[in-house]
């Protein structure tokens, strides 16, 4: 039986040393947009192929201590013939897997979601957790408007991100719970605080609810900014200030981690506002990241499904890890993104 520590120990591993997650489980449909907007038909083969450039990249596992799979990539090998799991293991990488099922219509509810996947949860969690996986992650998407979200999205998600997490827990997994507010839209950075606050605040909630321990939980969010069509954009201090201010009031202290998502950011905007919530100091809880376009993006927009251009594509993502590896220690410089671009 697993216990406490057990989790709390695999959230510190994840973590340690200042390392960060790289989400590498787009669904199917995902990960065929970006590849096709890149050129490369997105069959399994070329898939298994992208990710396990990722993977092996030189000294990539001191940058990453945790990667997100997708059930497809848990059940493939990688080029040498070692299952992808224990490609990542043997490197020191903690395998994680995405177990939710999608955001879907809320019915009665025009432009909200809800998050779906609970059904058959703890008999996924068990083969899961036999195939060597040791943490998880949920995402619900929280639309944001004037007048989005109603009460009633928000409080369906955070009861979903609690079920999830509880069935992640009793099956030994350290659940990350995603609750990310869609930063689309022309709002300014005070809607987008006030709805990151109640999100984040119902979630915290539903956990304590439903007997979730906090000490073994690893929260994924989004950082406070302004909407991507709006007029007038926050600069980084701003995003640190209100992000920051935004988590003080409302993940406890007994949470071991928070990570953000990169979003619709680019991957300097990514980079510049982590750096400067690091140089907030030391929080609570630590901080890091768990990109996936921000990381990924560029590495496969020069592989292009090329063997050639392998080695130029891990190149590309070593640079990409190093960069929001110095970001996430308040040592980032915009001269140096500029110059990796």
């Amino acid at each position: 039986m697993t216990t406490l520590s057990t989790l709390q120990e695999t959230a510190r591993e994840i973590l340690a040393d200042g390392k960060g997650i790289l989400a590498a489980d787009e669904s199917t449909g995902t990960i065929t947009k970006r590849l096709e907007a890149v050129g490369v038909e997105s069959t399994e083969e070329n898939r298994r192929r992208f990710r396990d450039l990722l993977f092996t990249t030189k000294d990539v596992e001191q940058r990453l201590g945790g990667v997100i799979l997708y059930d497809e990539t848990v059940r493939q090998d990688a080029l040498d013939g070692t299952g992808m799991v224990e490609t990542l293991r043997r490197r020191g990488i903690v395998p994680g897997i995405k177990v939710d099922a999608g955001a879907k219509d809320l019915a009665g509810f025009p432009g909200e979601k809800v998050t779906e996947g609970l059904d058959g949860l703890r008999e996924r969690f068990a083969e899961y957790a036999a195939l060597g996986l040791r943490f998880a992650k949920w995402r619900s998407v929280i639309s944001v408007s004037e007048a989005l979200p109603t009460p009633t999205a928000i409080e369906v998600n955070a009861h979903a991100q609690a079920r999830y997490a509880a069935l992640a827990q009793e099956a030994g997994l350290v659940p990350i719970v995603e609750p990310e507010s869609i930063m689309d839209g022309d709002h300014g950075i005070d809607r987008s605080a006030e709805v990151t606050e109640q999100v984040l605040a119902a979630t915290v909630e539903h956990l304590r609810r439903q007997r979730v321990a906090l000490e073994g939980v690893l929260v994924k969010t989004n950082m406070v900014v302004s909407g991507y069509a709006g007029a007038d954009q926050a600069g980084p201090d701003e995003v640190a200030d209100r992000t920051v201010e935004v988590l003080r009031r409302t993940i406890p202290a007994a949470v071991p981690g928070i990570v953000f998502l990169s979003g619709g950011q680019d991957d300097a905007q990514a980079n510049a506002n982590l750096d400067a919530i690091a140089r907030r100091g030391p929080q609570p809880w630590t901080i890091s990241f768990s990109y996936a376009r921000a990381l990924q993006g560029r590495p496969m927009a020069v592989w292009a499904g090329a063997e050639e251009n392998v080695a130029a594509a891990q190149d590309a993502f070593a640079t990409r890890l190093r960069l929001t590896g110095a970001a996430n220690r308040g040592d980032w410089s915009s001269e140096a993104e500029r110059a990796a671009s």
